[in-house]
């Protein structure tokens, strides 16, 4: 009988993460299948413990369950546990085990394309969810210098606050960052500005970017926000979400199965679902 996997959030229709994983179980020859599961905040405990009652192998969780799932995982990895939201579980001998992928997934797939970052001077724009992981995520790579700017100064102090790694922060409303853009040879845009409908909004102007720095945006759809073509237009090196997208999968993926995927796989798949070309 096939081994069952998943994702669970609401909405779900748009995930890429069934056709990314089903391609990846085809190719290595598992007998498993990756389904979308549409789940309420009011079904949560019941798909949860179901999805273990049925002996699936593990499942991906999205919004708007991270953090509300934590209180059914039998086990915390340390890391999700520090972040405060899981994306990926696995059921070991019928435990449930809460990870986090994304922030990891996002700390790879910037290396993949600079190498070590521990050197980087960073700014991240948002203190959300994602800026959370990220931010984390960077600090336990052990990159110390990160700034945070966000509209809303509370929000960021308090992930600063609870920070469990040794990091040099400052906290920066958007106009300062704006104008300080320049001593950062790394930015990391996390907020959903760009996505669709706001496709034509940045959270904060680039003109003032230094020579060779690096812009990196978590989204991916579309490819190339207006935030990355400011980048580009001022001479900056750009990352768009695909690279997180595809390394948070894989991790998850190894987890699952013990086989670390063939990334440009994944990639190619995401591409022909969005139809487009990486940046």
């Amino acid at each position: 009988m096939k081994k069952l996997y998943g994702v669970i959030g609401d909405p779900i229709a748009h995930s890429m993460s069934p056709a990314m994983h089903n391609d990846l179980f085809r190719f290595y020859q598992c007998d498993a299948e990756y389904f979308p599961f549409r789940v309420n905040r009011s079904s949560l405990k019941e798909a949860v413990l179901g999805l273990k009652a049925i002996g699936a192998g593990g499942f991906n969780v999205t919004i708007p369950h991270k953090t509300s799932v934590i209180e059914l995982m039998d086990e915390m990895d340390p890391l999700a546990l520090s972040i405060g939201a899981v994306n990926t579980v696995t059921i070991e001998d019928g435990r449930l085990i809460g990870h986090n992928t994304d922030g990891p997934g996002f700390v790879r797939g910037l290396e993949e394309k600079l190498g070590s970052i521990e050197d980087r001077k960073v700014l991240i724009v948002g203190a959300g969810g994602a800026a959370k992981g990220i931010f984390y995520s960077i600090a336990a790579s052990g990159v110390s210098k990160i700034d945070i700017a966000n509209r809303t100064l509370s929000k960021a102090e308090a992930l600063l606050a609870n920070c469990p790694f040794d990091v040099h922060s400052s906290i920066l409303d958007l106009d300062t960052a704006e104008r300080k853009a320049g001593d950062y040879s790394l930015i990391i845009q996390t907020t959903s500005i760009g996505m669709n409908p706001l496709t034509e909004e940045a959270p904060l102007s680039l003109h003032n970017l230094r020579k060779g720095s690096f812009i990196s945006d978590i989204i991916y759809n579309p490819l190339k926000t207006r935030f990355l073509q400011q980048a580009e237009a001022n001479g900056a090196g750009i990352q768009n979400g695909l690279d997180m997208f595809v390394w948070q999968g894989a991790l998850a993926f190894e987890k699952w199965t013990g086989i670390f995927p063939d990334l440009e796989r994944m990639r190619n798949t995401v591409m022909n679902q969005l139809g487009g070309t990486t940046c």
